[in-house]
């Protein structure tokens, strides 16, 4: 029963993020407005994590099997994209250094700032 409450809270979350998606006239998936006002959630303690992590942390595990659906329509559509396989490899490549690099000092600056605090 645990698992249901907190698949509906992060499933109401998801919900407000598609309505913020409709409402707001940005190029912004709505994934990224439900995840933003999850975090402000947990931030501002309207959430806590203990009334999401099980679930959250079963979602992160079977993550993994959401992308075989998508790897598929990949090899499905293999002859429209291999004339531009080099530019796409490149791209994934380059975007997943800066993405690890940002997320890296992104980290950093976190856990210098919370060592901060605490000497403080």
């Amino acid at each position: 029963m645990n698992y249901l409450k907190q698949f509906a809270i992060i499933l109401f979350v998801s919900f407000l993020g598609e309505l913020l998606h409709i409402l707001i006239p940005l190029p912004i998936p709505a994934s990224v407005y439900g995840l933003l006002l999850m975090l402000l959630a947990l931030c501002l303690g309207i959430l806590r994590l203990e009334q999401v992590k099980e679930t959250a942390g079963f979602l992160i595990e079977i993550m993994p099997v959401m992308f075989i659906p998508a790897a598929v329509g990949l090899l499905e559509s293999w002859s429209a994209l291999q004339p531009m396989i080099v530019p796409v490899v490149v791209i994934t490549i380059l975007t997943t250094v800066i993405v690890m690099g940002v997320t890296g000092l992104v980290t950093q600056f976190l856990i210098r700032n919370k060592k901060e605090r605490k000497e403080k």
